[in-house]
């Protein structure tokens, strides 16, 4: 025989299967969620569904997030476990969590790598390609490329997620407050603009120096010439592998981040430039490569500051800005973009001989016949003095890809127009491309009109009085063979209403809502 106690207090969070009996306790001042007095077939009394409102509001946003996990699939799922929070700031207050989260990822990881390097020196050999450039050639003090470069390129995509949550939640967060923005989405958007107005600012101005400074500055015939080179110097050589590994990071930002209506616009948008750079980069053709990221940064440049401006209240500035970023969007993105096009199908039969070569700078043969196989096309990402070759379906592989990169710029572009002249109209806009904020901020009276129902009973009023209930202990002698080992299944019956947000129109210029979204600004004011 035994003596079985119960325990002497019960916490909501581990409660036995219990029978309800409606007993509650009303208080209008406390904010506190209904509960349910209930007492079990063992005579114990408890409470369920004495919840707090704020921990309520989190279980329901898990409930959410559980259901939508479920779809993403694997990739999605690993996506968001390495990024978790990383987008926007924290639901907490000041985004501290979000940013405590991911810094803590890649702040692991980081010290992780340096202590392996420190303390195996073994190791070293393979730790080092995470830190500095591989493939270094003190002859010609330039540095071959080949596959141990994707351990930098590793490298640099968990330090720019670390540091886009740095900046983000400890410096440009505190900084929208500091300049009157109060409500959580305006800090959250002034932040995500400002950062990507610091990357661009600081790549843009780097690929514009080493274009400015080349041979091939105003002159696209010189992006072909002495081909293939198969090195490249310390400035060029650490700006690409940065620049690929920030739009490897960006393919999982937007795959986590709340979906929009360009999705998989943007989602194809960034696969096509990452292949493209890695394609580039392997085959030698780097030089187009800056001037295509040249290209785009310089759009990415006026974009976010347009928005910033919106945001502050300066709409006469904005709409200036607005008008700057179509300009150049069009010049740079369609005029400019489709001359380098241009350059690859018509300027490079001229300057490249066709044909495969092998070997370093110093050592290269050929050129020889194109092997018929698919082995060959492998072979510059392998090794860096591997077979190298270039025929017109290589360079048909890259006319494509970068015509399709203007497909979707030119759907993005028709998008601004229509946008643009009906606001020049006078009339309503409506943002095809993505969701504005009018959606966000009528999910969030949703979410309090919800959370009202929720706390309050059929008298109206809030449930409070929510404290476990101190139990003394009940002791029953019970035969060995009468315990049941087998745990007692719960019954969950909380319902929770999903809140969705859909998209709604961009009403200009009567409420002064985002005028394009992630696009452009309004003519409010």
């Amino acid at each position: 025989m035994a003596a079985v106690a119960a325990p002497e207090s019960l916490s909501v969070h581990n409660l036995p299967s219990c029978h309800y009996q409606p007993h509650h306790t009303l208080n209008e001042t406390n904010g506190s969620v209904a509960g349910h007095r209930k007492s079990s077939s063992e005579g114990l009394e408890c409470i369920e569904d004495n919840i707090p409102t704020g921990e309520s509001n989190h279980m329901r946003r898990s409930t959410k997030r559980k259901g939508r996990r479920k779809s993403e699939g694997l990739v999605g799922s690993l996506c968001r476990l390495i990024v978790q929070h990383q987008i926007g700031m924290s639901e907490t207050a000041g985004g501290s969590r979000g940013a405590d989260n991911v810094l803590g990822l890649a702040a692991n990881l980081l010290t992780l790598l340096a202590m392996t390097h420190v303390s195996f020196p073994r190791a070293r050999h393979h730790t080092r390609k995470f830190f500095s450039l591989s493939y270094y050639n003190p002859t010609t003090d330039h540095y071959a490329l080949g596959w141990d470069d994707s351990f930098f390129v590793g490298f640099w995509i968990v330090v720019i997620t670390g540091l886009r949550a740095a900046v983000m939640d400890y410096l440009l967060a505190p900084l929208a407050q500091l300049v009157g923005l109060t409500k959580k989405k305006e800090k959250t958007r002034f932040a995500e603009q400002a950062w990507v107005l610091i990357y661009d600012s600081v790549f843009w101005s780097l690929g514009m120096y080493i274009m400015y400074n080349s041979d091939y500055w105003l002159n696209t015939r010189e992006m072909w010439t002495h081909w293939p080179n198969r090195e490249m110097d310390t400035v060029c050589k650490w700006y690409y592998l940065v620049q690929f590994a920030f739009w490897i990071q960006q393919i999982v930002v937007v795959h986590i981040e709340e979906r929009r209506k360009d999705h998989w616009q943007m989602f194809a948008h960034h696969i096509i430039t990452c292949s493209l750079m890695f394609a580039s980069y392997g085959y030698h053709v780097t030089k187009v490569g800056n001037t295509v990221l040249c290209l785009m940064d310089v759009v990415d440049l006026l974009l976010p500051l347009a928005k910033i401006l919106k945001y502050l209240q300066f709409q006469t500035a904005c709409d200036i800005m607005f008008g700057a970023f179509m300009l150049v969007w069009f010049v740079a993105r369609h005029v400019l973009y489709m001359r380098v096009w241009w350059s690859v199908y018509a300027e490079i039969p001229k300057e490249i001989t066709y044909g495969c070569y092998w070997g370093s700078n110093a050592n290269l043969q050929g050129p020889i016949g194109v092997p018929n196989d698919v082995d060959h096309l492998l072979q510059p990402f392998r090794d860096p003095e591997g077979l190298v070759c270039w025929d017109n379906g290589i360079k048909w592989g890259f006319l494509i890809a970068l015509l399709a990169l203007q497909v979707i710029l030119c759907i993005w572009f028709v998008m601004i127009i229509r946008v643009a002249l009906k606001v020049l109209r006078g009339g309503e806009a409506e943002d095809s491309r993505s969701d504005d904020e009018a959606s966000d901020e009528d999910a969030e009276v949703e979410t309090k009109k919800e959370e009202e129902k929720v706390g309050h009973g059929q008298n109206g009023k809030a449930y409070t009085n929510l404290r476990p209930i101190e139990v003394p202990p009940v002791e029953e002698e019970v035969g060995v063979e009468s315990i049941n080992m087998i745990p007692r299944k719960t019954s969950h019956n909380r319902k929770y209403r999903k809140v969705s947000s859909t998209a709604s129109g961009v009403h200009l210029p009567s409420d002064r809502k985002e005028l394009l979204g992630r696009i452009g600004c309004d003519k409010g004011a």
